[in-house]
């Protein structure tokens, strides 16, 4: 059997703290702004996961409301949605991330961010694709106000 899953993610950006995309701390004059690390992209793995389980979203999990969640490391909440999905017997198949954002030019980091997101799903990066892509100045993306992301990911049973 196989399962589905979609997951999407935006923050704005803010100023004094660090930027983290996939995993990866990307040298930046801005962080986005957040509960946790505000990790767009693992935001979005987190959300594709759980929707694949029919397991809710990232806020009912995580919710920006709970002091516990401060600051916290993005990897968390993927390795949690990874449990609820082995509870239902299923492992990851697959991973697919478009990242889109104006600014800082992502090429040289996706490379990072592919091999940190297969460690974190226990895959290997061939079963990682992460792509970044521009929003031709338009939208709140296009005028560099924030990173958005996307995720799909394919459960298969084990």
């Amino acid at each position: 059997m196989q399962r589905i899953g979609l997951g999407y993610d935006v923050h704005r950006f803010a100023p004094g703290r660090p930027l983290i995309l996939g995993g990866v701390r990307i040298e930046h004059d801005q962080g986005l702004a957040g509960h946790s690390d505000a990790d767009a992209v693992l935001h979005a793995v987190t959300d594709a996961i759980l929707g694949a389980i029919a397991a809710g979203d990232i806020g009912e999990h995580f919710p920006d409301t709970d002091p516990k969640w401060a600051g916290a490391d993005s990897a968390v909440f993927v390795r949690r949605a990874l449990e609820l999905a082995d509870k239902q017997g299923f492992r990851i198949g697959n991973c697919d991330v478009t990242i889109m954002a104006e600014r800082p030019k992502l090429t040289s980091h996706k490379a990072a961010m592919r091999r940190r997101i297969a460690e974190l799903l226990g895959v290997e990066p061939s079963a990682v694709s992460v792509k970044a892509k521009t929003n031709e100045g338009m939208g709140c993306i296009g005028r560099a106000e924030g990173i958005a992301a996307m995720a799909v990911v394919m459960l298969a049973s084990k």
